[in-house]
């Protein structure tokens, strides 16, 4: 009876996921450039960053996603330029996404306007022997490893202020065909294509003492045909090195309170390290079945030694 149920989770799941086809991650605030362009070199110094993310821990086929970007300035901070590469696995799925992004900013109202562009490369792989077909024989179903690259591009505007931050971008812009035939009798249909996805998402420092700032921030994601995705987050930031804070997120099917609660604990080593962990609880009928949400994230940056310390960078 438990598997039953759990078969019955995935498949609601699979459902609602029909179009939020781009991986989520909780510290959305320090991998912005994973969903917009025009963050590229906004940090004004070269910085590394990485992610790794484990979804719904002891839920087997449940998603793993990893991420690797760097981004850097040129010509006086006009220019930014960025390298991503993102993987994510879910059930006999296997996804590399190659991404590069160029961004110009110009200066507004005391901060920087950025916009920017990304072209992508996504190698898309699924492992057939990985899929239980309801009917054996069937024709959509392939009978090995299978992969195809898939071109696309996107587009994204940002304003970066001392304490406050706003972006909007689509970082897919073509519904690619995700589908694999395998009889001539049966032509690709729309039930498996990239889907266009809109990220919003604002932030701010509000200083209170000497010790202690508010920082808030919202992440909103939409798709097509898909739940809207809404981040709530609130952190308290302590001696400008240690953030704590909450986030909940809002999406799934009606009658839930919610698809999570998530915590996160970040540590700022100096003006060049930074590190982070995060955890989610699941608040939909799926908590049952797994252990919940894990997510690591270090970033490093090469800042000048003109630079200093005295505003420290937490988004």
């Amino acid at each position: 009876m438990r598997n039953l149920f759990t078969i019955l989770a995935l498949f609601v799941l699979v459902c609602s996921a029909n179009a939020q086809q781009d991986a989520q991650y909780t510290q959305f605030m320090f991998n912005k450039i994973a969903f917009n362009p025009a963050y590229a070199g906004s940090h004004k110094a070269p910085c590394l960053s990485g992610i790794y993310r484990t979804q719904w821990v002891n839920l087997e086929g449940a998603p793993v996603s990893q991420n690797v970007n760097f981004h850097m300035p040129l010509f006086n901070n006009r220019v930014g330029i960025g390298l991503s590469i993102y993987h994510d696995n879910i059930g006999p799925t296997n996804t590399w996404n190659y991404a590069m992004q160029y961004a110009y900013r110009v200066k507004i109202a005391g901060g920087d306007l950025s916009f920017g562009v990304q072209g992508q490369i996504r190698d898309y792989q699924v492992d057939w022997q990985d899929v239980k077909s309801v009917h054996s024989g069937d024709a959509l179903y392939g009978f090995r490893e299978d992969s195809k690259l898939i071109p696309n591009f996107g587009f994204g505007v940002y304003y970066d202020h001392e304490n406050f931050y706003a972006g909007v971008s689509m970082p897919r812009l073509l519904n690619n065909d995700l589908t694999f035939q395998y009889d001539g009798n049966i032509q690709n249909t729309d039930f498996s294509r990239e889907a266009r996805h809109f990220f919003g998402m604002a932030g701010l420092i509000l200083p209170t003492s000497d010790a202690i700032k508010i920082k808030p921030a919202v992440l909103v994601k939409y798709a097509p045909n898909a739940p809207l995705d809404i981040d709530l987050h609130g952190g308290v930031i302590f001696y400008d090195k240690i953030n704590i804070g909450a986030t909940y997120r809002i999406g799934g099917f009606q009658g839930n309170a919610g698809e999570s609660v998530d915590f996160i604990l970040q540590m700022v080593f100096s003006d060049r390290l930074k590190a982070g962990i995060a955890y989610d609880y699941t608040l939909s009928d799926i908590r049952t079945y797994q252990s919940g949400t894990y997510e690591l994230m270090l970033e490093y940056c090469i800042h000048s030694k003109q630079r200093g310390t005295t505003n420290p960078r937490f988004f």
